[in-house]
């Protein structure tokens, strides 16, 4: 580009904003906080800066999604633990149910409050969180079972599906943290099956069959060591939570020191630098003014 200037006034302005630049650079740095706020700032750092900020942004998911399905898993564990006590029950009432001398009538009352113990297992297993039926596997918006006392096998076919789902741990790792309500009430094994266990209970009393109570008591104890054993299987699954949200918040910890150390601004430097370029600026700007300016007609006359 031609210019009608000469070489002092072009050099001049150079300088005048090179030092515009440094004093600019200098406050956005302090406005910002931060060393880097575009490539040509630092351009060998801005590959470590990015992965950091994406290592980040991934830790930071992962806790986010393990705090979603803490609540679920809890809530799945709040449920077995009363899933168990009902099943505690149900042990009870066979007890009492078992006595040669009992009465068909009092069987047939003790049947009535086997039925209601059925009916609560089965909410039990059609427990929600948020806005999921927790044991219906990856088929999470069905209901898993439905019971009708009136039917000779009360508890409907299970309606869910396996449960493949995955939750990533921050080192990585991925676990399962969830079973369905047909490994958990209604096990393929006979001596597991706990919807199965009590609706034997229930229509022996019924029945007023003494061969059957005697029969259905171990059986029933046998299932609820069984659903004993899932609700420790939820306890592991929280402790896996616990330990993922808490390895996550050390990690994300450690990626901010680095971020920090990569991006953040010296602010005593920046504020120094600033008030450097202040300085020459006005310094340079007096300079420029003290020069004389001749033109042609001071030497003519």
């Amino acid at each position: 580009m031609i210019t009608s200037l000469d070489p002092s006034s072009v050099s001049f302005l150079n300088g005048l904003s090179q030092i515009q630049r440094r004093s600019q650079h200098a406050q956005t740095e302090l406005t910002t906080g931060l060393r880097i706020n575009a490539v040509e700032d630092d351009p060998s750092q801005i590959p470590l800066l990015l992965g950091a900020r994406a290592e980040l942004e991934r830790v930071q998911q992962i806790g986010s999604n393990l705090n979603q399905v803490k609540a679920e898993v809890d809530a799945g564990e709040g449920t077995l633990q009363s899933a168990v006590t009902l099943v505690e029950r149900a042990q009870t009432l066979a007890t009492q149910g078992q006595p040669s001398f009992m009465t068909a009538e009092s069987r047939t009352q003790l049947a009535g409050e086997i039925g209601g113990v059925l009916q609560q297992i089965v909410s039990a297993a059609n427990t929600t969180a948020g806005g999921r039926y927790i044991f219906s596997g990856d088929s999470d918006q069905t209901p898993p079972y439905t019971v009708d006392l009136t039917q000779p096998n009360p508890v409907s076919a299970y309606a869910g599906s396996p449960s493949t789902r995955l939750i990533e741990h921050p080192d990585g790792t991925l676990f399962p943290v969830a079973k369905t309500a047909q490994e958990i009430f209604d096990s393929s094994n006979s001596d597991q099956n706990v919807f199965q266990a009590i609706n034997s209970l229930r229509t022996a009393l019924l029945n007023n069959d003494q061969a059957g109570i005697n029969a259905a008591l171990p059986v029933l104890k046998s299932a609820g060591s069984y659903l004993n054993q899932q609700l420790t299987s939820y306890g592991v699954a929280q402790n896996r939570i616990t330990d993922g949200l808490n390895f996550g918040q050390t990690l994300t910890s450690q990626i901010q020191t680095r971020l920090s150390a990569i991006q953040d601004a010296d602010v005593t430097q920046a504020i120094t630098e600033f008030q450097l370029a202040s300085t020459q600026q006005q310094a340079a700007l007096a300079s420029r003014a003290k020069l004389p300016r001749s033109s042609l007609f001071d030497y003519l006359g």
